[in-house]
Formats: C-alpha cells, sequence, structure tokens
C-alpha cells in the first residue's frame, strides 16, 4: 500500500473509530435524574427509617418535599400518636390494625402513604385512576376531599369527587381523568357495575371507608379502612364484600377503628397479613379521651331541658356550639322554635332526611363559622370534623358509652381544649354514668341553678297558635 493510498483515507477511517467525546446533559436530563435519585433515596429512606420515640415532627419523615410542603402550608407541623406511630410503619409496606379515638387525626394517617406511594412510582395523568378514597357518608368525603387538595397541592395528581347528586354520564366522564378519587360506596358500586372500562385492577391505591387500596407495578394492593366499627354498624357488609370482588387480591391493608368490636377483630383476620399492632392491646376495656376534654354532666327532668338548652345557648353567644338530639324530628322542631325566637346568634341544623346539598351547605358554613349552633342527630358524630367547637351539649343521652364518646369527640380535637356537657334524666343517671365508668370515661357532675335558667313555656305556647 502507498502512501499516497493511504493518507486521507486512512485518516477518515480513524477519525470515524474515534469516540465523541461524552456530551454535558441537558438541564431537562438533570431534572429527570435528580427525581430519579430523590425516589431512590425516599425508597431507601423509608425502608430503613427507625423512628425514634420521640418522633414528632412530619418533616422529619422519609417523604418528598411536595408533601412536606403541602404539610407546611396546612400549618401541620407535629404529628399525633396515631400518625407518629402508623406512617413510618405503612410507608414500608407493612399491614396496620390501629385503635385511636375519634379525633385523633387518622385521616392524615392513611393520605400521606396514599400521596407517596403515587409519587415513588412516578404515576401520571396518563396512568389515569391510581387512588380510590371511599367516605361513608357524603359530609365525610368532601371533608377529606378538602384535606386532600390541601396537602397535596404541590403534587401534580388530578383529583375528584363523586359522591351523588349528578347523573352517572357526568361523573363517568370526570372517572377517565382522575388520578385520585373521592367517593362514596353506593356511588361507587353503581360506577363499578355500571360503568364501562371503569376497573380497579390498576388501582395504585384505594381508599377510606375509608378505604385506600393500592396496587404496585408487582402487583401489591394497599387497603387503607378507617372507622371500620362504624362502617359494619351502618350495615355496609355486603357493600364491602362487593368492592371487594372487583379488587386485586393481594395488598397491603391498613385497618383503623375507634373501637375494637368481635366485628371489628373477624374483618382484620380476613384482610390483614402480618400486621403491625398500633395501639392495640389484647382487650380494649378503657376508653381514651383527650386530657384536654372536660366532661360534664347535669340531671334534668324531661319538661325542663328545653328551658336548659335555651338558657345554655343565652349564655354562650360567642361560642361555637354542637347540640346532639336523638331524632330528626327533634332537631326540626328545636331548629323552628328557636329560630322563631331569635336567640341572637346563627342557628343551623343537619339530620339524614335533608337532601344532600342542604346537608353540604350546612356542614360547610358551620365549618367555617366562629360563633354558631348545631342542632343535629348522630349524623354529625362520627368523622366529620368541625374545626374550634367550644362546647358539645348531649341534650338526649346516647344509647351507648360509643356513641357518647363519637359525639363529644367533636370537640377537644388535635390537642386544643373543648368542654362537653350531658343532659341525663332521673332514670338514666345510674345506668350511663356506670357504663361510663367502666370505661374509664371521667365525668364530673354540675348542678344547673334554676336562678340561671329561664323558662320558655310561654312563648312556646304563643309559637303555638
Amino acid at each position: 500500500m502507498s502512501s499516497t493510498e493511504a493518507g486521507p483515507s486512512m485518516m477518515k477511517r480513524q477519525n470515524k473509530n474515534k469516540k465523541k467525546p461524552r456530551q454535558p446533559l441537558r438541564p431537562h436530563q438533570l431534572r429527570k435524574l435528580t427525581e430519579k435519585q430523590e425516589l431512590d433515596a425516599l425508597d431507601r429512606a423509608a425502608m430503613e427509617f427507625e423512628p425514634p420515640n420521640d418522633l414528632r415532627a412530619f418533616a422529619d419523615l422519609p417523604i418528598s418535599t411536595h408533601t412536606k410542603r403541602g404539610l407546611k402550608k396546612c400549618f401541620f407541623v407535629e404529628m399525633t400518636g396515631i400518625q407518629a406511630s402508623s406512617i413510618p410503619v405503612s410507608l414500608k409496606g407493612k399491614d396496620v390494625l390501629g385503635a385511636a379515638r375519634t379525633g385523633s387525626g387518622k385521616t392524615l394517617a392513611f393520605l400521606i402513604p396514599t400521596l407517596e406511594i403515587l409519587y415513588r412510582r412516578k404515576w401520571g395523568p396518563q396512568d389515569g385512576l391510581g387512588a380510590l378514597i371511599i367516605s361513608p357518608t357524603r359530609e365525610l368525603a368532601v371533608q377529606i376531599f378538602e384535606v386532600l387538595r390541601s396537602i397535596g397541592c404541590f403534587h401534580g395528581f388530578s383529583a375528584g369527587l363523586v359522591i351523588g347528586g349528578k347523573s352517572l354520564k357526568d361523573e363517568r366522564d370526570r372517572l377517565s381523568r382522575m388520578n385520585i378519587l373521592v367517593a362514596t360506596p353506593g356511588r361507587l358500586l353503581q360506577h363499578l357495575d355500571q360503568t364501562f372500562g371503569f376497573e380497579c385492577d390498576h388501582l395504585q391505591v384505594l381508599g377510606q371507608w375509608l378505604f385506600v387500596f393500592a396496587l404496585s407495578n408487582s402487583d401489591v394492593c394497599i387497603i387503607v379502612l378507617d372507622e371500620a366499627d362504624r362502617i359494619l354498624d351502618m350495615g355496609f357488609a355486603r357493600t364491602l364484600s362487593a368492592l371487594l370482588s372487583h379488587l386485586p387480591k393481594s395488598r397491603q391493608t391498613l385497618l383503623f377503628s375507634a373501637t375494637q368490636t368481635q366485628s371489628v377483630a373477624q374483618l382484620a383476620r380476613l384482610s390483614l397479613k402480618d400486621p403491625a399492632f398500633i395501639g392495640v392491646g389484647e382487650e380494649q376495656s378503657k376508653i381514651d379521651t383527650p386530657g384536654t376534654l372536660s366532661q360534664y354532666y347535669s340531671i334534668c327532668e324531661l319538661d325542663k331541658k328545653l328551658d336548659v338548652l335555651w338558657s345554655f345557648i343565652k349564655v354562650h353567644l360567642q361560642s361555637k356550639v354542637l347540640v346532639f338530639l336523638s331524632s330528626g324530628k327533634q332537631v326540626r322542631f328545636v331548629f323552628e322554635t328557636f329560630r322563631r325566637m331569635q336567640p341572637g346568634v346563627s342557628l343551623l341544623h343537619l339530620h339524614g332526611k335533608q337532601k344532600q346539598s342542604a346537608r353540604l351547605a350546612v356542614y360547610t358554613r358551620f365549618t367555617s363559622s366562629q360563633h354558631a349552633v348545631l342542632f343535629a342527630t348522630d349524623i354529625a358524630a362520627r368523622g366529620l370534623d368541625f374545626p374550634s367547637v367550644d362546647w358539645v351539649l348531649q341534650v338526649d343521652a346516647p344509647e351507648d358509652v360509643e356513641t357518647y364518646i363519637h359525639r363529644v369527640g367533636r370537640t377537644a380535637r388535635y390537642d386544643s381544649s373543648g368542654k362537653g356537657l350531658l343532659l341525663l334524666l332521673p332514670s338514666e343517671e345510674t345506668g350511663m354514668l356506670t357504663a361510663l365508668e367502666k370505661k374509664g370515661v371521667k365525668i364530673e357532675p354540675i348542678k344547673i341553678r334554676a336562678s340561671k335558667t329561664r323558662s320558655i313555656q310561654n312563648e312556646l305556647q304563643k309559637l303555638a297558635f
């Protein structure tokens, strides 16, 4: 081969065989690399995290900066006991059986893991429905949805609320666009049976009834069942079974309940695999109430109850008061009667016979009010979170201790202070006080002085004609 033949052509071949220098990563590539590194770090941190005994700050959890920013924006700084105990465990993928009193912060205990699971699996709009949150009542569904929107505002997930009141077609159009869906059980079951293409096979997280089901890429599903005792008490066992039939059998389960009943224990045995027990003993003979809750009772004759109620309202015009009565009929009567007597404070009423729009309007108005009185049946006793309630007045005695606890639990929530007053007929005194004592509920007697009570019998007679 001559030098002239080997010259330029040889140099071209040599240059062609040389490796090109690596180009620097562009900004969008750097962002992707950083995100992947963060997700890997979050997974490792969650699995390796050993919470200290004094764990209290959300900032100390192995969760994403998006969730931490959302919590900070909503002024959630310190965790409650159930949150500090359950969140680190659920982030590791373990089943959890938790017992926690009403108002202890169980909603965040399952919403935070739900957001984190979707985020760590890079769930996006194109992935469709990844989380389904089921609530036993419309009011509670709205409440959960608002908390979800608040703490999840820095995530890119789309969220929707399906609780009825609109046509199935309108809701069907929204289903396909949602990553996280909050729904009531009956309405959800309708869609599962009637809406073409709406399946739970690809769910990453399904949640609250509260329950949350999550299905990972390895076909692992998370179920979070909150207020399990209430779900079963309300007769949703068959609906629950129907919904479960639509869902993957492989799942992680988080089950929370305020009371540990036989039916809850049976549900736990069927649903949980080697669970971590949090706040649950062999027997739950005592009921935990907040230390910031002051509880009182007074003996009152039946014909004096309205006098006492009216006088109480007049003395507490600058307070936020929740009044429990035994039936919707009584709620409507007391509300209409007192409204016509104009006590000088906003009066509201809530019961099961109201239309959905009316109930939601009452819930929203009482939630945002500083001074108001809400007359309600036990529809407001479980799950609903009314902020800054000063007094809970139980005009009619509850059926049992559990109902008493759920009623009085509407105040003194999240370490705030509150007071409860229970009016008992003379015939109810021994039975109710004995039952409360057996459950470890500390309640003090107070005597309502006749001089401080104004009779409204004349006004009532005038209104009757």
